[in-house]
């Protein structure tokens, strides 16, 4: 259990390591401005999500057929080469074919997840994935963080420390590892399985949820403008290094975390979850539109709790979409949830650092950094207006 915790931090630390470092590595391989490396940036973003999209579900059934602990260690290993590969790339080609071998080699949570499963007892299982989740948070506050603080010595230099963290995770996995798929367990591996867009099919047998689905996806296509803008946003308004970009990005994962693990709780026993949802959207569109015209690095940071508080919509939206639909139907509804933000995932990063470009190139009519932001602003009232037509009634269950 520890080795799948361990793999699971990881894997959230390479997503975020390379958040601060990211415009200065692109515009050290491409020489072109901080604008022209926000469209990389995007593309970049979007080749790992689309490989993640492509490839989760492939490496989880090959974990089926040929077991949990070749399918982790390989992705291990590949993972520590990538980092490598990236950290002495000398093109931007090369950093591509690395985000893309990237989301391959990442698409290893469906397998890690599984292994979880394999070794817990039914009354463990929920209290473990709750572990899972938790790694992930870890993760994703402590890679912003290192990678900034490490962004000092160089805009490659993560690369090699996330090699090193890799390799290192590797080589335990090959001492400690045990093999949890036998053959009473073993199925045979059929590609219809393993096809991405599965999951989107069973929308059609979840009625009355087409509006959540919308909401799901703009909400999700909103909140990526973060991770794919914050360190050339924040660059290009305050000339913020990459160390304050890393930590910036850890104390808003880690309020985050506040907001989802203690937070909900008692605003929803207080306010019941439509209220809630349209609480969250509203901290978020506000949030949003603040810093779209910022100017103070400062206030930027305080307001990371307010934009946090914005994260209180997500579990009330998944529990009104949970209580929608039958217990026979609730894994087709997780599977649906998680293509609609994959989805997401893959388009939003375009768009954001398309329309980051657009407003602070060199020839642009309105230099706006906080552009993308007025844009996510935008996207969180048209949730609101989407989710206030919802009736309520039905959400009396």
């Amino acid at each position: 259990m520890g080795f799948i915790l361990l793999t699971l931090v990881i894997d959230a630390m390479g997503i975020g390591l390379i958040v601060p470092v990211l415009p200065g590595l692109i515009r050290d391989v491409t020489g072109g401005t901080l604008a022209d490396a926000a469209l990389w940036g995007g593309v970049l973003s979007t080749a790992f999500a689309v490989m993640q999209f492509l490839f989760g579900p492939l490496t989880g059934n090959l974990s089926d057929r040929y077991g949990r602990r070749p399918v982790l260690l390989i992705s291990m290993a590949v993972m520590a080469a990538d980092y490598l590969v990236m950290a002495l790339a000398g093109s931007i080609w090369w950093l591509l074919a690395g985000r893309v071998v990237g989301g391959i080699s990442a698409a290893t949570q469906s397998t890690a997840t599984a292994f979880v499963a394999d070794i817990s007892a039914p009354a463990e299982k929920s209290a473990r994935f709750g572990l899972v989740g938790a790694a992930f948070g870890l993760g994703f506050v402590l890679g912003p963080a290192l990678g900034g603080l490490l962004g000092q010595l160089g805009p490659r230099a993560p690369f090699y420390a996330a090699a090193l963290l890799a390799g290192a995770n590797f080589a335990l996995g090959l001492a400690v590892l045990p093999e949890t798929v036998n053959d009473r367990t073993r199925r045979r591996f059929r590609l219809s399985r393993a096809n991405p867009l599965g999951a989107l099919r069973q929308m059609r047998a979840l009625p009355g949820l087409g509006r959540l689905f919308v909401l799901v996806f703009l909400y999700d296509f909103a909140f990526i403008v973060y991770p794919a803008t914050w360190a050339f946003f924040t660059q290009a308004r305050f000339g913020w290094a990459p160390a304050m970009v890393g930590l910036s990005l850890a104390a808003f994962g880690l309020s985050s975390a506040a907001v989802q693990g203690w937070l909900i709780r008692p605003v929803l026993a207080s306010f019941g979850e439509r209220r809630t949802v349209l609480a969250g959207l509203g901290f978020s569109l506000l949030a949003f539109a603040i810093l779209s015209g910022i100017g103070d690095g400062a206030l930027a940071l305080g307001l990371i709790p307010l934009a946090a508080l914005g994260f209180m919509a997500t579990p009330a939206l998944q529990g009104m979409m949970s209580q929608r639909v039958g217990d026979d139907a609730q894994g087709a509804l997780q599977g649906a949830v998680t293509s609609t933000k994959a989805l997401a995932a893959i388009l939003s990063p375009l768009v954001m650092t398309a329309t980051f470009s657009a407003f602070t190139a060199p020839g642009a009519p309105l230099q706006l950094p906080g552009a993308p932001f007025l844009l996510a602003a935008l996207l969180m009232l048209v949730c609101a207006v989407v989710f206030a037509a919802e009736p309520a009634a039905q959400d009396a269950r």
